[in-house]
C-alpha cells in the first residue's frame, strides 16, 4: 500500500467514527440538557468535513502526471493541510461564540448520563489523534498531520464538557455554565495549535526547502558516486507526500556527453533507491574546469 493509500484509508476510518461520535454526541445532548456536549457533537460534525478534505486531497495527489500537471497532483495534500489547518482557527472561533454565548444565557442543569459519553469520547479521540499523527509523521503528510489535530480538539472539548458537566452537577445552582467556560479556556490551545499547523502547510504550498537532513542525505549519496567530485548545487522542494529536485554535479570536464549521462543516470538512479519520496530528479552535469 502507498503512501496516498495509506492516507485515504486514515482518513476514510476517521469519517465513519466522527459519523458515529457526533450522531450520539448530538443525542444524547439534547436529550441530557447539556448544551456544551451539543457544541461538542457539532464539532465532531465539523471533523467529518475536514477528514473528507484530507481523503479528497489524497485521492488527488495520488494521480500521475498529465499534460496539465507534468510534475504531478501532490500540492492537492499541501492544499488540503492547509484549509484544515485554517479550519482548527474557525473552530476555536465558532467554540468561543458559542461558549460566551451560553454563558450569557439562562443555563439548565445537564444530566448526569452525560458524562458517561465524555468519559468514552476523551480517550477514544485522543488515541485516534495519536494513531493517525504518527501515520501522518510517517508518510510526510501535513494534511493528516493537521487532522489528527482535529481529533486533540474534539478530545479538549470533551474534556471541558466532563469537567464543566462535573461542576455544574457537583454545584448545582450557579454553577451551569462552568462547562462553557473550560470550552472558552480550551480555544486558545486550538488556536495556537491551529497557527502553527497552517504555517507549516503555507510553507509547503510556497515551495519551502525540504528538511535540512534530507538535504546532507542526498548530498552524501551523490558525492558517493563514481566519477562526480563534488555537489555544486542541490535544491528540494515537498510536494505532497513526495519531493521533487534537481542538483547540480562537477565531474571531470574531460568527459564525453554520453559518459556524463551515464554519471547522472547513476545519481538519479542512487537517490530513487536511497530515499523512496523523492518523485523526481533533474541532474544537471557540470565540468570541473568551467569559470
Amino acid at each position: 500500500m502507498n503512501p496516498d493509500q495509506i492516507g485515504m484509508r486514515t482518513s476514510g476510518i476517521a469519517i465513519a467514527v466522527n459519523i458515529v461520535l457526533a450522531i450520539t454526541k448530538v443525542a444524547v445532548g439534547i436529550v441530557g440538557r447539556s448544551s456544551a456536549l451539543v457544541a461538542d457533537g457539532i464539532e465532531s460534525t465539523a471533523d467529518i468535513f475536514t477528514s473528507a478534505i484530507v481523503w479528497a486531497g489524497f485521492r488527488i495527489s495520488s494521480r500521475p502526471p498529465d499534460t496539465s500537471h507534468p510534475y504531478g497532483h501532490g500540492k492537492a495534500e499541501s492544499i488540503a493541510a492547509v484549509v484544515v489547518s485554517a479550519s482548527l482557527l474557525v473552530a476555536a472561533g465558532v467554540i468561543a461564540h458559542e461558549a460566551i454565548g451560553q454563558i450569557r444565557a439562562p443555563q439548565h442543569a445537564p444530566k448526569w448520563y452525560t458524562l458517561l459519553v465524555v468519559i468514552v469520547v476523551i480517550p477514544l479521540k485522543e488515541t485516534m489523534f495519536r494513531i493517525i499523527h504518527r501515520i501522518g509523521s510517517r508518510i510526510g503528510s501535513a494534511s493528516l498531520r493537521s487532522d489528527a489535530w482535529h481529533h486533540r480538539t474534539d478530545a479538549m472539548t470533551s474534556l471541558a464538557a466532563f469537567i464543566g458537566i462535573s461542576i455544574a452537577l457537583i454545584g448545582g445552582e450557579g454553577y451551569e455554565a462552568a462547562d462553557d467556560w473550560a470550552a472558552l479556556a480550551v480555544c486558545l490551545l486550538i488556536a495556537a495549535n491551529g497557527g502553527r499547523l497552517l504555517v507549516g502547510a503555507l510553507n509547503e504550498v510556497m515551495d519551502a526547502a525540504a528538511p535540512e537532513d534530507m538535504q546532507k542525505v542526498v548530498r552524501r549519496i551523490a558525492t558517493e558516486t563514481n566519477r562526480v567530485s563534488y555537489i555544486e548545487k542541490c535544491r528540494m522542494r515537498k510536494s505532497g507526500l513526495g519531493v521533487l529536485m534537481d542538483i547540480h554535479v562537477v565531474v571531470d570536464g574531460g568527459m564525453t556527453v554520453r559518459e556524463g549521462h551515464d554519471v547522472a543516470h547513476t545519481v538519479q538512479q542512487r537517490l530513487h533507491e536511497a530515499i523512496p519520496e523523492i518523485r523526481d530528479v533533474v541532474v544537471h552535469i557540470e565540468p570541473d574546469d568551467y569559470d
